[in-house]
């Protein structure tokens, strides 16, 4: 069965300019706030925050970093096979700083329970904000909810959001995969 396109390109685009606009007028100068991205899929969306930051604002000094949550799961136990951990690549101290965690797709808010416990290694932020492209809404296991969404989507179980890069898929591109 083919794909819906939840979010084609052109769209993808005026997310990302007003996710940044909004993270904008929430932190001005970033100068106490911190984003970090969760291994593998939410760091694609931080670097193209963090390009359109740069290219739109180039005053703001942004501390950025990439997290890996993989033995933070609560479920890295319970696969066939072993899961291969991803690279934390966080340089700074998080201790007082607003965190904004970003990540492609919320679904369950597991990955996101995950980030928080891994998260606390590098200090005890301020404050945590949750930025995503896409929220199903309706799929929620834990109380988790983003301050900054691309798009929320009702879907069910059966279904499957996948988002595509230009750098990797050569297309920017939100779909939904069911599986009947």
């Amino acid at each position: 069965m083919r794909p819906s396109v939840l979010i084609d390109q052109a769209q993808f685009q005026l997310i990302i300019n007003r996710l940044t606009h909004q993270l904008v007028e929430n932190h001005r100068s970033f100068e106490d706030t911190v984003i970090i991205g969760l291994q593998p899929r939410g760091v694609d969306l931080l670097n193209r925050i963090k390009q359109h930051l740069s290219e739109q604002f180039p005053d703001i000094k942004l501390k950025c970093g990439a997290l890996d949550v993989t033995f933070f799961r609560d479920d890295f136990r319970r696969r066939e096979r072993p899961l291969e951990a991803n690279s934390t690549a966080i340089d700074f101290i998080i201790e007082d700083k607003n965190v904004i965690l970003v990540d492609d797709v919320l679904y369950t808010g597991r990955t996101i329970r995950a980030g928080l416990d891994a998260m606390l290694s590098y200090g005890r932020p301020r404050s945590v904000e949750l930025m995503v492209l896409i929220d199903r809404r309706f799929s929620r296991e834990l109380p988790i909810e983003a301050r900054y969404v691309g798009k929320s989507v009702d879907s069910i179980d059966s279904q499957h959001v996948v988002v595509e890069w230009t750098e990797t898929n050569g297309k920017d591109q939100v779909l939904l995969y069911s599986s009947k």
